[in-house]
């Protein structure tokens, strides 16, 4: 993890809760993961207690047992010893009756600048969507001139993350 004082790396904390900023890649994808009021609490529960990550194969390590803010947590994605750590700090959480999530934002030491929003919503039809919203700019050289693989690995962990909380699971 990184150092308590660090800040997030991008100016524009918070922004996954509205329109994306420009000179950043965007990604927003969402998926039906169940239906009614129970699929959508559990949903949110496992959402916020990190289930998301976890389950999504990716090494996790987190400060706090759910998301809150200012929760520090590190991604680890890779084989063996050759990976990459991805520092992160909770920017803010959603809280409301319909409505859960979280997002984090990237600090020093990570690859990208940028943020991510996770969040389940029971919607008025009764199906519960799990939604993915970031936004992202490499930070390193080497991120820069991975750009392409670095977008196919992110498609593939999004991948795993929107199937991670299906209903039943």
């Amino acid at each position: 993890m990184t150092a308590r004082g660090d800040r997030p790396t991008y100016p524009e904390i918070g922004a996954t809760a509205g329109a994306l900023p420009d000179g950043y890649h965007h990604a927003v994808r969402s998926r039906v993961i169940g239906s009614g009021e129970q699929t959508f609490h559990r949903a949110a529960d496992r959402l916020l207690g990190w289930q998301l990550q976890r389950r999504a194969g990716a090494g996790f390590r987190a400060d706090s047992a759910t998301a809150v803010p200012g929760a520090r947590v590190s991604v680890r994605v890779g084989w063996g010893p050759v990976g990459i750590t991805a520092p992160c700090e909770v920017v803010y959480v959603v809280d409301e009756p319909r409505r859960r999530g979280f997002a984090y934002g990237t600090l020093p030491g990570h690859p990208v600048r940028g943020e991510e929003y996770f969040g389940v919503e029971w919607r008025a039809d009764d199906t519960v969507l799990l939604t993915i919203k970031a936004f992202s700019r490499p930070a390193t050289w080497w991120a820069r001139a991975g750009a392409p693989v670095a977008r196919l690995a992110q498609r593939r962990i999004t991948d795993r993350y929107l199937r991670s909380l299906d209903d039943g699971s």
